[in-house]
């Protein structure tokens, strides 16, 4: 039964690429995909503040939140909250391809690791999966010099969650901005590869 609910959190998290990739089809404009994030972002911190602070008890709330995210904001909430600061700040060619990142290797490294401790590495193996996957999606929509810092900031990400006065730092939110950041600097300041 946990194992369904895993795969229902794994698809939701999968179906935040249907934003970017209509902008990547022109189906989207890209104001039109800042406005969509910026109305997830709110409708997401709405929902949060009134479930944290309020105590509203959804059974959809139990189902897609982890144990520790039960007195802290969920990781739906942050990775929303993150896109749209990611997708307001950042230009189109760096924000696509973290938002994407966010939302295709996140979830895939989740299915293939059995570890939802956060106080627990992922295997090996299941890094460089996650590597393997976050660099093809990188190179295909960046330039090399920017893709690989970004594919080694979304594994770390993925792989290690640290603690700041018991709030965790949640990869939902530290993916999407930590390879928004990397992509933005190594284009803008490391010279192309020849």
């Amino acid at each position: 039964m946990a194992r369904r609910y895993d795969l229902r959190r794994r698809a939701l998290h999968l179906s935040g690429s249907l934003v970017p990739l209509a902008y990547l089809a022109n189906v989207l404009s890209w104001r039109a995909v800042q406005y969509l994030l910026a109305a997830g972002a709110v409708l997401a911190f709405v929902l949060e503040a009134i479930r944290l602070f309020v105590g509203l008890d959804w059974a959809i709330f139990d189902r897609l939140t982890r144990e520790y995210e039960q007195q802290n904001p969920a990781g739906y909430a942050l990775a929303v909250i993150a896109a749209a600061l990611v997708g307001w700040v950042f230009a189109p060619a760096i924000a696509v391809p973290a938002i994407l990142l966010l939302t295709v290797v996140d979830p895939v490294a989740g299915l293939l690791s059995d570890v939802d401790d956060v106080d627990r590495l992922k295997a090996p193996w299941v890094m460089a999966v996650s590597f393997g996957l976050a660099l093809a999606l990188s190179v295909a929509l960046l330039p090399l010099r920017a893709a690989v810092p970004a594919a080694v900031v979304v594994v770390l990400a993925d792989a290690v969650k640290p603690r700041i006065r018991g709030f965790v730092i949640d990869d939902n939110a530290s993916i999407p901005i930590g390879a928004a950041v990397v992509a933005w600097l190594a284009t803008a300041y490391v010279p192309p590869v020849a």
